[in-house]
C-alpha cells in the first residue's frame, strides 16, 4: 500500500512570507496615514492642506490592502483576486506617483517613497499571481 504523495501548497515559504510582510507594512502606513497625516504630508514634501480627507481616505485604502494580503497569505486561492488587485493598485500608483514627479509636483525624493512601498513588489507579485494561476489549473 502506497503513502499518499505529499501536498503541495498553493505557496513557497518566501510567497507566505513578503504576503505578510506586505499585510504589516501597509497596515502601519495606513494607520500613519489616518492618525500621523501631518508627518506623511511632512515626509512626501508636500504642503498640508486644511482638509486631511484624501491622505486619509488612502491610509483607509493602505490599510484595508495590508488585511488583502494577510487573506492571501491565510487562503491564496481563495483570496488570489485581491492580490491582482493589489498588484494593478500598486503598478497604477507607481504611475501615477511617476507622473507627478515627472511634471515637477512632487518632489524627486517622492520615488523614494513609492519605490519601497509599491514599485520593489511588483515582480514578487506577479510570480505569486502566475503560482496561484498554474495551481488552480492543476
Amino acid at each position: 500500500m502506497s503513502s499518499p504523495p505529499p501536498r503541495v501548497k498553493p505557496l513557497l515559504p518566501w510567497m507566505n512570507f513578503l504576503l505578510r510582510f506586505v499585510a504589516v507594512f501597509n497596515i502601519a502606513a495606513g494607520l500613519h496615514m489616518i492618525i500621523g497625516y501631518h508627518e506623511t504630508y511632512k515626509m512626501i514634501g508636500m504642503e498640508k492642506p486644511t482638509i486631511h480627507f484624501p491622505i486619509q481616505l488612502v491610509g483607509i485604502l493602505v490599510g484595508l490592502f495590508g488585511v488583502g494580503y494577510y487573506m492571501v497569505a491565510k487562503k491564496p486561492l481563495e483570496n488570489r483576486n485581491v492580490l491582482l488587485l493589489g498588484f494593478w493598485s500598486k503598478l497604477l500608483g507607481s504611475c501615477l506617483g511617476t507622473y507627478y514627479v515627472a511634471r515637477g509636483i512632487l518632489p524627486l525624493h517622492f520615488v523614494v517613497v513609492y519605490f519601497f512601498a509599491d514599485v520593489i513588489y511588483l515582480p514578487p507579485f506577479y510570480l505569486i499571481l502566475q503560482r496561484l494561476k498554474n495551481f488552480s489549473k492543476d
